[in-house]
């Protein structure tokens, strides 16, 4: 059951913000879910890591401007890979 409704909190709160990963997964347990529920939760939660990446790159760019490697640098930070941050600030016209 704990692991059922770690994985409807993890579908809502994708339909609310994009997450990284990891991201999802502290968010998870900051609304305290274990760890194991938690990244059973992000891994078969259906997320496109890569189009999270991008629609994490376009709300920053909505809201603060930021150069390529700036935007890439924030991308890392909030825990998305490299391959998904580039993906990301490609996908924002960078």
């Amino acid at each position: 059951l704990a692991q059922k409704n770690a994985l409807a909190k993890a579908q809502q709160d994708l339909k609310t913000m994009p997450f990284s990963y990891e991201g999802l997964v502290k968010q998870l347990e900051y609304e305290k879910f274990s760890e194991e529920d938690a990244r059973f939760a992000a891994e078969n939660c259906g997320a496109n890591w890569n189009e999270q990446a991008a629609k994490k790159a376009k709300q920053y760019l909505q809201s603060m401007s930021f150069s390529r490697e700036g935007l890439k640098n924030q991308l890392l930070y909030e825990k998305f890979t490299e391959e998904q941050a580039e993906y990301g600030v490609t996908q924002v016209g960078y």
